[in-house]
């Protein structure tokens, strides 16, 4: 039978790089080499792999048996997790799919340099791609899911971490050269004579609707939320947990048709009336009067960081600074604390500004992405870590993802040999 098949494979690697593999039109591709489930993997499935293999290693001998019963053996076993993940009910949603397929596309774009070039490599319009390779996509996200499901919330001891670091510290690589991080975040507050206004003008329209006002109305005219201001403010039915602390908690507070006292969000103060709620999800309209932040109000938070930043370069020490002044509530504790980073491969948001800096110096204020709020942050450049082989106890955060990652891949190797012995497959001769 001579047939044109695409395989598509993702191969996550430390670039985040995907590729995909081509049988070129012309190849006999007639034989099964296993069923698993309803699903069967050609000969053809097995040669796309091994072609995305031989692309990342050239040395890798193709034909080698024991590798292509490996590779066999691997996509049995991924076949089998999707037949697992479809037991249990997982799904994937139209979104979900959309935005992998956005993603992988997006990659698959940057390593070829254009898309004219990906449809020359693939001989098919991205659209016609995308169709083909839709269900590929369904298939990988149930798989995520119920890999997630099982194993991301999977815990080490420092027993653990300790017996991981004694049974393989002669063969862990050297941790690369880092530099430790820290950081002091600052949240854009309105002027306090405009927030007295709008919570002013706030009373003053719960009342009117306290006496006798149409909600809806007043929502229309005054809310600040395009996405329900039209509606009347209605927002429709939420989960618990969805929506700000504050506001949820004054949400299911109330009784059906009742309304709250003004409530502060960071987005700035709400009206809420209850339509209907549960146990555990809730309707309910609002109106919101948004805080808005002045240029005035960004230049004063900027130069309070950067009076912070002149008294930690003076001598006073930057973690306790942190500790006092901080709104990042996740390192505030930790006096800033960010982490450890290799050196050469910083996050995107601070490679640049780091990069200029030596030890112990502090950056000039700059943007810190915090939805909903507008914020900035200065960061400490505390030290360098040169390279060198792990050790306890210095190296424990390392060595405890190291070990969470080879718990990980242990309790997903005994939990695939349980979906062998109890699912249906076989390798065909």
């Amino acid at each position: 039978m001579i047939i044109k098949k695409l395989v598509f494979l993702v191969l996550f690697c430390t670039s985040g790089m995907f590729l995909r593999a081509q049988i070129q039109e012309g190849q006999t591709v007639d034989k099964i080499l296993a069923i698993v489930g309803n699903e069967i993997i050609m000969q053809s499935d097995l040669a796309g792999q091994l072609m995305v293999l031989a692309q990342q290693n050239p040395n890798l001998n193709v034909n080698d048996k024991e590798l292509r019963l490996q590779v066999l053996n691997a996509m049995i076993n991924e076949k089998l997790v999707i037949m697992k993940a479809i037991e249990d009910s997982i799904t994937a949603s139209e979104e979900e799919i959309q935005s992998q397929w956005e993603f992988y596309l997006n990659r698959v774009i940057q390593y070829y340099g254009s898309a004219k070039r990906v449809e020359d490599v693939y001989g098919m319009s991205i659209a016609r791609m995308e169709t083909e390779y839709r269900e590929e996509i369904r298939k990988q996200i149930l798989s995520q899911k119920v890999k997630q499901l099982k194993f991301s919330d999977i815990k080490v001891t420092q027993r653990e971490v300790q017996d991981f670091f004694d049974q393989f510290k002669d063969s862990i690589k050297v941790i690369p050269a880092q530099v430790e991080l820290y950081h002091i975040v600052k949240n854009v507050e309105s002027d306090i004579t405009i927030k007295e206004d709008l919570l002013k003008l706030a009373n003053s329209i719960r009342d009117s609707i306290i006496d006798g006002g149409n909600f809806a109305d007043f929502a229309k005219r005054y809310s600040n939320d395009p996405g329900t201001a039209h509606l009347g403010g209605e927002m429709g039915w939420f989960p618990r947990g969805k929506l700000f602390p504050e506001f949820e908690k004054a949400a299911f507070a109330l009784q059906k048709g009742e309304y709250s006292k003004v409530v502060e969000t960071p987005l700035g103060y709400h009206i809420i009336q209850t339509i209907d709620k549960t146990k555990d999800s809730i309707n309910v309209r609002h109106i919101l009067f948004k805080s808005g932040i002045a240029s005035d109000d960004i230049e004063k938070t900027k130069q309070f960081l950067a009076d912070l930043r002149d008294r930690s370069l003076k001598g006073e020490k930057f973690e306790e600074l942190a500790k006092i002044y901080s709104d990042d509530k996740d390192t505030k504790s930790l006096g800033g604390l960010l982490g450890k980073f290799p050196l050469n491969d910083l996050p995107s948001a601070y490679k640049e500004f780091i990069n200029k800096i030596p030890d112990g110096s502090v950056t000039d204020p700059m943007p810190f992405a915090s939805k909903p709020k507008q914020s900035y942050h200065i960061i400490y450049r505390k030290r360098t870590i040169a390279e060198h082989p792990p050790k306890l106890p210095e190296d424990y955060k390392d060595l405890e993802q190291m070990a969470i990652v080879y718990k990980q891949n242990k309790l997903y190797a005994e939990w695939i040999e349980s979906l062998r012995k109890t699912m249906y497959w076989e390798i065909k001769n």
